[in-house]
């Protein structure tokens, strides 16, 4: 069976389908996919964060938007400087375990931007600190992934406000095999400072990957003990560089 051929069939149907663009989007409701389901374990897969920031909630903008519904078609004014702006640097980081018992973290923080043909076969493209259309990539090597047992992807806030609540974040998988599949930050955490946001496990030969989306107040090691990974963290700092 092909991938597209249960879509709209009851059971066979697992996610919601974002719009005409085809992504899958993981939800709540429906928050579990499987790669190897799909022929799609295998290649490099590509794991994309992108984002960008807001100046006020739809909630402060409702009473404006009742004496002058037609504002709501209009496009909203962005102002380059002032309190509504809010300084945010949004990193993509992913820890791994693999079978062979090995433990880390990939991130910029640190500048532990992994291997994509060497464990732990996972690799960070560079470090993205202002929001662009690119935003910040991983890439996952899923010819390895008999040399892997879990992969917890996160983003966290490095400097400045927390601000979880004034970020239109998305993470975006790209197998090499069928849509894309997405994962949109949308719940409101305004003191979180670290988000983790999917799950992919290898689980008796099958890859899973599941929507987790549950901030934290703390950084990577309430991440670490709030998903039992056992790593020992310190204090790290950025190169003053971008990658």
């Amino acid at each position: 069976m092909g991938f597209w051929s249960n879509w709209g069939r009851g059971e066979g149907q697992q996610f919601d389908i974002g719009g005409a663009s085809g992504a899958v989007e993981l939800t709540k409701r429906n928050s579990t996919v499987s790669l190897t389901k799909q022929g799609a374990a295998t290649g490099n897969m590509r794991v994309n964060l992108s984002w960008r920031m807001r100046t006020s909630d739809f909630d402060d903008r409702r009473p404006s938007l009742l004496r002058h519904p037609l504002r709501m078609f209009k496009p909203e004014m962005v102002q380059a400087q002032g309190p509504a702006m809010v300084n945010v640097d949004l990193d993509l980081a992913c820890m791994y375990e693999l079978k062979d018992g090995s433990k880390g973290v990939v991130q910029p923080l640190g500048s532990f931007f992994g291997s994509l043909n060497a464990a732990p076969y996972v690799q960070l493209s560079g470090d993205d600190r202002f929001g662009s259309p690119s935003g910040e990539t991983i890439y996952i090597n899923m010819d390895h992934m008999d040399d892997i047992r879990r992969l917890l992807v996160f983003v966290y806030i490095y400097d400045g406000t927390p601000a979880f609540d004034r970020t239109h974040g998305v993470v975006t998988l790209y197998p090499s095999n069928g849509p894309r599949i997405e994962i949109t930050l949308d719940e409101r955490a305004p003191q979180a400072r670290s988000c983790a946001v999917v799950l992919i496990e290898n689980a008796k030969n099958e890859i899973i990957v599941r929507r987790e989306v549950r901030y934290v107040y703390g950084f990577q090691a309430e991440l670490d003990r709030l998903y039992g990974w056992g790593l020992q963290w310190g204090r790290g700092y950025k190169n003053q560089q971008k990658v």
